[in-house]
């Protein structure tokens, strides 16, 4: 039958309630899930929010999670060969008295997309589309889009960003209730097994193998220290 609940049924804009509830004809609050779009990698994503811009559903709230090395601008740590999020973490906590003017203009950027929300000219858009603004606004890209995760219907993101529990705490991302989209889901064995899995040097055991020794000789901790001396010895 048609889609008479749906917005496209009647040409009519969607009204949004951030908190994402809806009443019931009795009264209760009926709660309207996000839908969480998964992809392998981030040029996918962008193929994606093409193919959505073509679409009825095109001025849907939606935004993009991804990792600081493509929506971080602050011109020290984006061009820093480094970790961007350590040094992210340390100019928010001030930790060398500096601290980030991108990140307290965050509002800027989503105030910016609401407004556009509001007057009908929401499109769908891309991470490049949402860096760019935020260059033209000095605003932080990377917590903009986590902000409007918020009032969001569509969050597209990579397959960890769902897979990966420690991911989905930081990026607080609950799935329960929520509906969940794996685009070209035979590649989730791959992306499952690199989420729990970590690589490290020889130079690097041999490090961690004297700070254990250290441990255990000062008897520190030692029933912890011993077994783990143990699996960097037979490591190395």
């Amino acid at each position: 039958g048609p889609c008479t609940d749906c917005s496209c049924s009647s040409g009519k804009e969607p009204t949004k309630d951030p908190s994402h509830t809806k009443k019931k004809e009795n009264g209760e609050q009926l709660l309207v899930p996000k839908i969480f779009f998964g992809t392998r990698t981030h040029k996918q994503i962008a193929q994606i929010t093409r193919e959505l811009k073509r679409t009825v559903y095109s001025s849907v709230p939606m935004t993009i999670l991804s990792s600081r090395d493509y929506t971080c601008i602050h011109p020290v740590v984006s061009s820093s060969g480094g970790s961007r999020n350590e040094m992210c973490v340390e100019l928010l906590e001030g930790k060398h008295g500096k601290s980030c003017a991108y990140y307290h203009s965050v509002h800027k950027l989503s105030e910016h997309h609401a407004l556009q929300a509001a007057h009908g000219l929401y499109q769908a858009w891309d991470i490049e589309d949402l860096v760019s603004l935020g260059r033209k606004l000095r605003a932080c890209p990377y917590f903009t889009a986590r902000e409007l995760m918020v009032g969001a219907d569509i969050v597209f993101c990579p397959y960890n960003y769902l897979l990966d529990p420690q991911i989905r705490d930081s990026m607080d991302i609950n799935l329960k209730g929520q509906v969940v989209i794996l685009d070209e889901a035979h590649n989730i064995e791959d992306s499952a097994r690199e989420s729990v899995s970590y690589s490290v040097t020889e130079s690097q055991l041999r490090a961690a193998r004297e700070e254990l020794d250290f441990m255990v000789n000062n008897s520190v901790r030692q029933k912890d220290h011993e077994p783990l001396r143990a699996v960097c010895c037979s490591l190395i």
